[in-house]
Order: structure tokens, then C-alpha cells, then sequence
């Protein structure tokens, strides 16, 4: 549907050690076991050999554990990805995939590379920042080329969510409270910093913005906890997100809040962590080739999947793994199926 415009995102193989059980008087104990772009079809292939995970860590965030953290590994459905207890997805701003990737000056996202997987063919689908998170959010980008307020009457991600008895939020670094639907706000509880609306999509949706209580998912970070809620979409202010600052701001930003995510419980049991850019730093219509890196248990350390991949892509994937159904441009995406074959 068309927008109008408002008035006003590793599996750890472990080893099995076999020990020979030594009987009551027998001999001496026996020696242990050793231990954007086309879319052609096709499957991935890894251009380094996966190995379990070793995502970084760190101690500059808390970390924070639901008490119903599932005990177990996710199970898998009829697409065959893992049914994950929990989500959540990072966009950063305006990179080129050859500027971060493999970058000196961006140690933590590569490091988190090394330990994840990573689409070495990603791309963004349009052009400015807005309508990619349009797409990510609901499947289209429903008509929008501009940075503009727009006010949008289409089913969503978090509809389909809520309607599967899953929980979302959507948290965004100096967004004032209230349902504040201005298009930049600065400072507040999360400290120096901008919020700009662009670059976080759940206002723009009249289901959301016109209700109360849906409109109370839309929060700063001083209310993210890991495993609060099913599915966590994280967009960091415009300095963070390296919009306005250069990428080796982002990447110390990630170093600080990362952490809190792959050290938690949640995270442990099986959940997944996408982090991605929502466009390259280049005008082409189609928005670029940017980075996208899946991390979670399920995925093996140093996976490279050379399968064309997009925003929709990761909208699908969400999807696909939590029977959810599909959005608009969405349902002819690929899903990123090959990133869990090893789990």
C-alpha cells in the first residue's frame, strides 16, 4: 500500500570427549578416545571452514535473564531454520560491506564476523535510509522514496508477531516517551545523542501509532533488557549508528552493547542476533552491498554464505523460522536457510 505523507536485522559445535570406562579389577584404564545484486539459485558456500563459536564478549553492558530462558536448543520446523526463542536485529547506517568488512578500525564487528556468519552478498533494496527499514519492517517499501514523515496503513513484522502470542519491541537510542512521533529529538535518559523517526519504522504504522498500548513497545535503550521480549529491533542513535559519526564509533558502540546480548541466557538458549546497514554509502537506486552477520548458537564460526540475500531476506527468514506466514515483497525472498544447516 502506498504511504501518505504525514502532516505533523554461532552454533557452538562442542566435542565429544568418549572416556573409557575402567572396570573393577581389570587391567590399567584403556587410552581415551582422540579427541545486491541477482538472485540466482543455488546453495551457499562457505569460503572459510566453520568452527564453534567464539562471538567476543565483553563487560561494558549488564546483562540481563528472563526466568522461562528456554533450557534447550530451539527445535526446526517444516522451512528448516530453528524455531528461535528470541530475536534481535541491529541496523546500523550508510557503510559499504568492503568498508567494514575486514576494516582495522572496526575490531568488534570483524571479531564478531570471525564467530558468526556472515552474507557476503547482502544488499539493501532502496534509496535514502527509510524506506529499507519500511521493508524490513513490513515486507514493501510502500511507494516511499524520502527521509519525510509519513503515516502508513499496512500489516507488519509485530503484527504478525503479536498474532502468534509472541512478545516485540522496538527500542531506539534518545526516542523521547509517550509515543513521541516528532521526526528528531536529542538527549534524554540515554545521554548526549539524536533520535531521528527515519531511521525507526514502528511510528510510521497507523495500527501502531494510533494505539496506546502497541505505541508502548516504542522505548529508549534504558529499557532494554535481552530477553524482555520475543523480538527486539535495536536502532542506535545517529552517532552509533554510524550515520553521523565515522564507523569507529559504531564499532565501540557495539563493543559496549553486544555483550549484553550474546552473554545472556536468552541468547545461549538458541536465540539469534542479526546485525546489518540499512543502505551503502553509494547512490545507486538499489541501495548497495552492505554487511549483514547472523550470530546464535545455531550458526557455525565463520560461516560465509555466497547466496544473494536483501532486506527482505531477513524479514523472511523471521518468518519463515516462527511460522509467521509472509509480508508483501517478502514472500518471493529468499530465506537464509544455509547460515543453520550445520546446526
Amino acid at each position: 500500500m502506498t504511504a501518505r505523507r504525514s502532516r505533523s536485522v554461532t552454533r557452538g559445535s562442542a566435542a565429544l570427549l568418549i572416556v573409557g570406562l575402567v572396570a573393577a579389577c581389570l587391567a590399567p584404564s584403556a587410552s581415551p578416545v582422540p579427541s545486491g545484486p541477482a538472485s540466482p539459485s543455488g546453495p551457499a558456500s562457505p569460503s572459510t571452514s566453520a568452527s564453534p563459536s567464539t562471538l567476543p564478549s565483553g563487560s561494558q553492558a549488564p546483562t540481563a535473564s528472563p526466568s522461562d530462558v528456554p533450557a534447550t536448543s530451539p527445535t526446526r520446523g517444516t522451512s528448516g531454520l530453528p524455531d528461535f526463542p528470541f530475536i534481535w536485529v541491529i541496523v546500523l547506517e550508510n557503510q559499504d560491506y568492503g568498508r567494514v568488512v575486514g576494516a582495522s578500525d572496526m575490531p568488534f564487528l570483524n571479531e564478531l564476523i570471525d564467530g558468526s556468519g556472515l552474507a557476503e552478498r547482502y544488499s539493501s533494496v532502496a534509496r535514502p535510509s527509510q524506506p529499507n527499514y519500511f521493508a524490513m519492517f513490513s515486507g514493501s517499501t510502500h511507494g516511499v522514496h524520502d527521509n519525510d514523515d509519513h503515516d502508513i496503513d499496512a500489516p507488519t513484522l509485530v503484527d504478525q508477531i503479536e498474532a502468534s502470542g509472541r512478545t516485540w519491541r522496538e527500542y531506539a537510542e534518545n526516542r523521547p516517551p509517550n509515543c513521541f512521533d516528532g521526526a528528531v529529538a536529542d538527549g534524554g535518559r540515554d545521554g548526549p545523542g539524536v533520535y531521528r523517526r527515519k531511521h525507526a519504522p514502528a511510528i510510521s504504522f497507523d495500527a501502531i501509532r494510533n494505539d496506546p498500548a502497541r505505541c508502548a513497545n516504542l522505548v529508549d535503550f534504558t529499557a532494554f533488557r535481552p530477553g524482555d521480549a520475543d523480538f527486539s529491533l535495536i536502532i542506535p542513535n545517529q552517532c552509533h549508528a554510524a550515520h553521523d559519526c565515522k564507523p569507529p564509533e559504531a564499532d565501540k558502540w557495539l563493543a559496549s552493547f553486544v555483550p549484553t546480548i550474546v552473554e545472556s541466557d536468552a541468547f545461549k538458549a538458541g536465540g539469534l542476533l542479526a546485525v546489518t546497514f540499512d543502505e551503502d554509502a553509494g547512490n545507486d537506486p538499489s541501495g548497495g552491498h552492505i554487511a549483514t552477520v547472523l550470530a546464535s548458537p545455531q550458526v557455525l564460526s565463520g560461516y560465509r554464505s555466497d547466496v544473494p540475500y536483501d532486506h527482505y531476506s531477513l524479514l523472511r527468514t523471521i518468518d519463515e523460522a516462527w511460522s509467521l506466514g509472509c509480508l508483501a515483497e517478502a514472500c518471493t525472498a529468499r530465506t537464509m536457510t544455509d547460515f543453520f544447516d550445520g546446526a
